[in-house]
């Protein structure tokens, strides 16, 4: 299935279950060929939900027209707002920071819930040139070495956790998205930067929101959960044992408390 955005974009979907809707938004480079525990997830909770699963623009079957905004992005959820009515939004790192804007925005979003959106509060900040080395990566087609640097500097993982990329059997499907963490840096804005008062951006979020972290991730995180709470006039905040950056499907249950 497919919704048209305002600027023509086409964005492709996935629809189960039955039920008030749900929409999920997925972080960077995330779409729903890859993406087998979004699907899972969305399988257990389809007895309760409508649940939606789309490609983010630029990924998978969805369109990539025009250059990019992210008012664009935003353009697109509304696109599937609108298919579904109002909805309650579930987004995953990236995707909770898309979702949070979304939001702020104004669109009907009735209750949101953000899993580890990538905040830094404290600690190491993104350096400053990273944007302009990632596109100069990119510029010059070497993607695997862009995705490299991403996920040394953005992700975090060691050097030798992101050697190799090339001869994944995953990097087929990675490398026609790659260019998409451009889109997730620009979501990301200045919250990246170690300063918690670039939150502020989403201080005027009333809908109800429920703040996730993993209970096996990093402390900071569970500190970029806190800094939320402390933002948002309505929200909570939850750890969750067992997970990490990564979750399972093993989500669902928390969700549908939640979400219900």
């Amino acid at each position: 299935m497919e919704v048209r955005s305002a600027d023509g974009t086409t964005i492709a979907f996935d629809r189960v279950g039955s039920g008030p809707p749900v929409v999920f938004v997925s972080g960077a480079v995330q779409y729903r060929a890859i993406d087998p525990v979004g699907a899972e997830l969305a399988g257990r909770l389809a007895d309760r939900f409508t649940v939606i699963t789309y490609d983010r623009r630029g990924r998978g079957e969805s369109g990539d027209d025009g250059p990019y905004a992210v008012e664009r992005e935003v353009e697109d959820l509304a696109a599937l707002l609108a298919s579904t009515g109002p909805a309650r939004v579930f987004g995953e790192s990236s995707g909770a920071v898309l979702a949070l804007e979304a939001a702020a925005r104004g669109l009907p979003i009735t209750a949101l819930v953000g899993y580890e959106p990538p905040f830094v509060v404290s600690g190491q900040a993104l350096p400053d040139d990273f944007a302009a080395r990632f596109d100069a990566l990119i510029a010059d087609d070497r993607r695997a070495d862009a995705f490299r640097l991403f996920m040394i500097e953005a992700a975090g993982l060691p050097p030798e956790a992101a050697d190799g990329i090339a001869d994944d059997p995953m990097w087929p499907l990675l490398r026609p998205v790659t260019h998409t963490i451009a889109y997730d840096r620009e979501i990301m804005g200045d919250t990246q930067r170690g300063d918690v008062a670039a939150l502020s951006r989403f201080a005027g979020i009333t809908v109800p929101t429920l703040v996730l972290d993993g209970g096996d991730s990093p402390a900071d995180q569970r500190e970029v959960t806190q800094a939320l709470m402390e933002v948002l006039p309505n929200a909570r905040g939850r750890t969750v044992p067992g997970q990490n950056h990564r979750f399972t499907a093993d989500l669902a249950p928390v969700l549908a408390e939640f979400l219900g």
